[in-house]
């Protein structure tokens, strides 16, 4: 039986941080209003390990804030609390997100004392005026500092970054994700710009000085962002933030590019680049009929949502006819 991944959440709303970023309101992001007992910390972990099997990795994850600015004697009883998983055998090790600026050798000699595999970081941008209007509090500088500190300490880098941010355009968007590359990070994440109910950016779209990306636009950056990345041989492991009771078009979006399956947008306009590629090159506009033959996986992205793909290639160039057959190839392969 194949092995999973397991990652249990705990989250720590807002704590520790600060700073209200215009894009941010964690009680709406985490669902969480209040800071969680080690009780109801202890029970989380527990109703989580009752579902794994032996096989699977399982780490233990501090979301929702930037964990490295509580209080630390806070930190160390989380800390301690989750620690006693892993040495019991049931967790394989923690991991858990912060600020840039929030690290240094202090706090990273602790963190690998308590079994802390995986530190990501709230990058957001490596455009200075970026973060300047994003109201980041943090410079350019302490990404890269922090990111070289926690990869000499042989902990796992992540980096979080975001798309469509004040100030922000596609030429800005490919310039960070060359800068995240040369940090070598061993994970990625990319989210798309929303604004959420109760932040500053809410007010600056209401006022008509902040407009969100279109879903378009947001899926092909994200689609140039994740060819860069894979390129360079690094796992973006989310795109797109993930649906959950409250992050919904119907209750706390107030606009943006939300979809809840936005990855899978993103991988089906890489594909229908791919194919447009083949297209080109073999000279196959105007052909009566195509076969685009995708491995069982990539039949689905390969058709896109409501058969985008499909029905964009036959209007563009004009063809009759476009057959999607299953084989065994790794990569598409288009015919005429």
């Amino acid at each position: 039986m194949k092995s999973r991944h397991i990652v249990i959440p705990v989250f720590v709303p807002h704590k520790g941080c600060p700073f209200d970023c215009i894009y941010c309101n964690q009680r709406t992001i985490s669902g969480q209003v209040r800071e969680m007992t080690m009780q109801e910390m202890r029970k989380i972990i527990e109703d989580n390990l009752s579902t794994v099997k032996n096989q699977d990795y399982v780490e233990i994850g501090f979301y929702g804030g930037s964990f490295t600015g509580i209080e630390k004697d806070r930190q160390i009883e989380y800390l301690e609390t989750a620690n006693r998983y892993v040495k019991a055998g049931k967790v394989k090790a923690l991991r858990l997100s912060t600020r840039p600026d929030y690290i240094n050798a202090e706090i990273l000699e602790y963190l690998k004392k308590y079994n802390v595999a995986t530190i990501e970081l709230g990058v957001q941008s490596l455009d200075q005026e970026v973060l300047d209007k994003s109201c980041r509090g943090h410079s350019v500088e302490d990404v890269i500092k922090a990111s070289g500190m926690i990869r000499e300490y042989g902990i796992n880098l992540g980096l979080q970054t975001m798309i469509g941010l004040p100030g922000d355009n596609a030429e800005k968007d490919i310039d960070t994700a060359r800068k995240v590359i040369a940090l070598k990070p061993d994970i990625v994440r990319i989210y798309p710009t929303l604004v959420i109910k109760g932040t500053y950016l809410e007010k600056m779209y209401n006022e008509g000085k902040y407009k969100p990306l279109s879903l378009e636009d947001a899926s092909s950056i994200c689609a140039e962002l994740l060819d860069m990345y894979e390129a360079n041989g690094i796992n973006v492991i989310r795109v797109g933030l993930q649906p959950t009771n409250n992050i919904n078009e119907d209750m706390d979006v107030v606009a943006g590019p939300f979809h809840p399956a936005f990855r899978q947008l993103v991988e089906s306009k890489r594909l229908l680049w791919r194919m447009e590629k083949q297209i080109k090159e073999k000279n196959l506009e105007g052909r009566e009929e195509i076969i685009i033959y995708a491995g069982k996986g990539k039949i689905s992205d390969v058709i896109g949502q409501k058969r985008a793909n499909i029905n964009y290639l036959a209007k563009t160039y004009n063809f009759k006819r476009i057959l999607v057959k299953e084989n065994n190839s790794l990569d598409i392969i288009v015919k005429g």
